[in-house]
């Protein structure tokens, strides 16, 4: 286990710094440098390190790509998104999508139906409006100002009779979303669907997806939200975790 700990320091010492020599190595693990050549050596073995040789120094190896690229296909949103979009589809008996921005859309990539959701839409790969649906507003609220500004000179659908198009009271909304960290959508789509979402992060703390749950106004109503709208903050707040997000 000691050998293990020390690899990963070695490793981590090389990604901090760039090169690094096995004299500096061993003074900053305290330990004799035959030891940290031998260690070295092994890892140079495995190309996770590689010897700078007009330097005599070591930086990390192409091998450390592969193993890069193995957790890269672990971070894969829909992959990951789509346990808890089941989770909270049993747990909400409503249809639960993850949706991500796509310039002027949001799209939908993963989607989870509940029980009591057994006519509900198929929304994955649909392309829906910014301004009038829960996910949308998500990430267009969290999107930059010059992006909300560009979508808001044009004008916009109303889809509905509920559908909001009043640039001003859309921005209105964007800044209590941000400070309430959910958004809503009352039948601004499709009349008799409700839908609220929730905003997922990634290690860097940007928005990248939203977390909705979605189902018909009689059921999904506005006395259900405060429940709804917890559960989901729960959920998101996981998977943001899974994608190395640490809240402050």
């Amino acid at each position: 286990m000691q050998s293990v700990d020390r690899a990963i320091t070695v490793l981590e010492l090389l990604a901090r710094h760039g090169e690094v020599g096995i004299t500096d190595i061993a003074a900053e693990l305290g330990v004799h440098k035959s030891t940290i050549s031998r260690l070295v050596s092994v890892l140079e073995a495995r190309g996770l390190v590689e010897q700078i040789s007009e330097r005599g120094k070591y930086a990390i190896g192409f091998g450390m790509l592969r193993l890069a690229g193995a957790a890269a296909d672990r971070m894969d949103l829909p992959k990951l998104g789509h346990p808890y979009c089941e989770s909270l589809a049993t747990e909400l008996g409503e249809t639960v999508n993850i949706a991500i921005r796509d310039d002027e859309v949001a799209i939908n990539i993963s989607q989870a139906r509940g029980t009591a959701a057994v006519t509900a839409h198929n929304w994955v790969g649909q392309r829906t409006p910014l301004h009038a649906t829960s996910s949308g507003k998500v990430l267009l609220a969290h999107a930059p100002e010059s992006d909300q500004d560009a979508l808001l000179a044009e004008p916009l659908e109303q889809y509905t009779v509920r559908t909001v198009v009043d640039p001003d009271e859309l921005r209105s909304d964007f800044a209590l979303i941000v400070r309430d960290g959910y958004a809503t959508s009352y039948e601004e789509l499709e009349l008799g669907l409700n839908a609220a979402a929730v905003a997922v992060h990634d290690q860097d703390g940007a928005v990248v997806a939203a977390l909705s749950a979605s189902g018909p106004s009689y059921r999904f109503s506005r006395r259900r939200m405060r429940d709804v709208v917890g559960a989901m903050t729960g959920a998101a707040k996981d998977l943001s975790a899974q994608l190395g997000y640490m809240e402050v």
